[in-house]
């Protein structure tokens, strides 16, 4: 299911200006480019972890910033699921009670459900500290998904695995993509994986947009792609 995204932000943190003024209709928008580039600052406006100065951004007919209106929605009332690359996960928690930490009130996903399309149920019992990088990351996920997002925010989940191991845990991003139909924003250096995820690229260059597009026609070789 595609969704209409409008991103029309400023932001100033010290010497750095990041400027994005799109409107996408995207399943699943990648956002690329270097180190610096102001992808992580946009995802963290996105969340509510950032206030923009000015310029609005909406999520389909949700309007979670606005500085015209004076709105900025907290995080918590945005519907919004955040998994940033270090997983973030309570050390002292099992993954049954990490996972159930993140659900909402009545209109939660069904844990069964859940943990099933990632595969996780046998680690329900575990701890945090004998997980592997991609089990960790598919338990960040379904901590996110427990909040019954409308959007799914990635900040590179998957930055810290080595290749192999990262390949492993892009199917189970799929299957939120296409079997719980819920959008995604993906932050990622690795363009074989954005390929495989994303119908939509912004590409970031010291805060500006340099690309916005199918993507398809995004070039390789460009920023974000290595």
């Amino acid at each position: 299911m595609s969704l209409t995204i409008v991103l029309d932000v400023v932001l100033t943190q010290g010497d750095f200006r990041l400027e994005v003024h799109q409107r996408i209709d995207a399943r699943a928008l990648a956002l690329v480019g270097p180190s610096g580039a102001g992808k992580t600052s946009l995802i963290e406006a996105i969340a509510g972890l950032r206030t923009p100065e000015r310029g609005e951004i909406r999520i389909g007919t949700r309007v979670l910033d606005s500085h015209e209106a004076g709105t900025h929605l907290p995080p918590r009332d945005r519907h919004v699921g955040y998994v940033p690359q270090d997983a973030l996960l309570f050390p002292h928690l099992t993954v049954r009670r990490n996972i159930l930490y993140g659900a909402g009130r009545g209109d939660s996903l069904p844990l069964e459900r859940v943990v099933t399309m990632l595969e996780i149920g046998g680690l329900l019992d575990r701890r945090i500290h004998g997980l592997s990088g991609g089990e960790r990351q598919r338990v960040a996920l379904a901590r996110a998904l427990m909040t019954s997002p409308s959007l799914l925010l990635l900040d590179e989940p998957l930055g810290a695995l080595d290749p192999s191991l990262r390949w492993r845990v892009v199917p189970y991003l799929a299957r939120v993509r296409d079997e719980l139909g819920i959008p995604l924003i993906y932050v990622s250096h690795d363009f074989d994986v954005v390929r495989a995820l994303a119908d939509t690229v912004i590409a970031l260059e010291r805060g500006r947009v340099v690309f916005a597009g199918a993507a398809a026609d995004f070039p390789l070789g460009a920023n974000g792609s290595g």
